[in-house]
Formats: C-alpha cells, sequence, structure tokens
C-alpha cells in the first residue's frame, strides 16, 4: 500500500527526538510551546510540548523524507502525485503534518484535566491513548492535501499501522530510558 511509504519518513522524528530526551539535549529549547498560558485555568498545551521536540521531531522527519526520496526502491514507491510535487515539498509538509498534530490531542487532554504523561483508565482516557499513537496520521493527512489527497481506505491502512507500530516504538523508547511509560 503506497501510503505506507508516505508514513514511512515518520520513523526519524523518533530517531532524532530519543537521544536527545534521553541525553537531555539542548535543554535551553525544551521551554513549553504553551509558554505556561491557560485556558478555562488549565494550561494549553501543557509541559511535555516543548520547541525542542517541535523542531527536533520536524527535523527529523524533515531529513528522513528527504533521505529516502533519493532512492529509488523507496521513491518509486510513493504516490505520483507526490513524486511530482518534489522531494522538498514532500518533506516538508510531512513534517509540518506530523509535529503539529499533536498539538490539538493534548490541548484537549489538558482542558479534560489529563495531565501530561498520564494514562487514564475510562472509556474517555483509552480513547486518547489510542488517538495518542496515531494523531499524526489525520496531520499528515491534511498537510499533504495540497500536494495529494489520501483515500479514506489509505487513511485506514495508515491509522493501524501507525498505531501498531507506534506501540512498537513507546516500549523500545521506555526500554532505553526516553519514556517514563511503556504505552
Amino acid at each position: 500500500m503506497e501510503a505506507l511509504w508516505v508514513f514511512l519518513p515518520v520513523l526519524g522524528a523518533y530517531l532524532a527526538h530519543a537521544p536527545v530526551l534521553t541525553h537531555n539535549l539542548w535543554p535551553g529549547f525544551a521551554r513549553p510551546i504553551d509558554a505556561g498560558a491557560t485556558w478555562r485555568g488549565r494550561r494549553l498545551l501543557g509541559a511535555n510540548k516543548t520547541w525542542r521536540g517541535l523542531v527536533v521531531m520536524f527535523a527529523g522527519v524533515v531529513a528522513v523524507a528527504l533521505l529516502l526520496s533519493f532512492l529509488p526502491a523507496y521513491w518509486e514507491r510513493v504516490p505520483d502525485d507526490i513524486q511530482k510535487a518534489g522531494r522538498g515539498w514532500f518533506a516538508l509538509l510531512l513534517g509540518l503534518g506530523f509535529a503539529v498534530a499533536e498539538l490539538p490531542n493534548s490541548f484537549l487532554k489538558r482542558q479534560l484535566d489529563i495531565n501530561p504523561g498520564t494514562r487514564v483508565l475510562s472509556p474517555l482516557g483509552i480513547g486518547f491513548v489510542v488517538l495518542d499513537q496515531c494523531d499524526f496520521v489525520f496531520g499528515i493527512w491534511l498537510a499533504l492535501t495540497p500536494i495529494w489527497v489520501m483515500s479514506l481506505t489509505q487513511a485506514a491502512w495508515a491509522l493501524g499501522a501507525a498505531t501498531a507500530v507506534h506501540m512498537v516504538i513507546n516500549v523500545i523508547g521506555y526500554a532505553i530510558g526516553a519514556r517514563t511509560t511503556w504505552i
């Protein structure tokens, strides 16, 4: 399925972010995006959504997308519309869609009093756990729209694959100390 090839560079976000978290690289940029701002007495995004994370994850996706795009075995598998738009647009839009996609989810959780990094064992909490694993699919779907329109079937495949792969990445991140929870 060609949509899965489109999402492959997303792994670059995790490859870039894990060492940054593990070794606390660039601590000066680990400032909350919301700068502590609140709405209805609750943080907009919380302390875990930082400028460092946003930039590093964006850069990781862009770098891997660009590198992969020079491999014919990869580039020939992405949709023709993306190939016509070019490597640069693809990489930038993919990175943007990935990096920004987590913000609405964080906003909703803060407004529902779900603390950053915590899990709530309720139907709503479980829904957020699942959404946390694949929220970037919606952001990428929207961001790539100017150059490629993903079908509902392709989106369903991407959501399923993203959820499964993200769960595995979470376990690995927990095992190496980059995460405090395994889900």
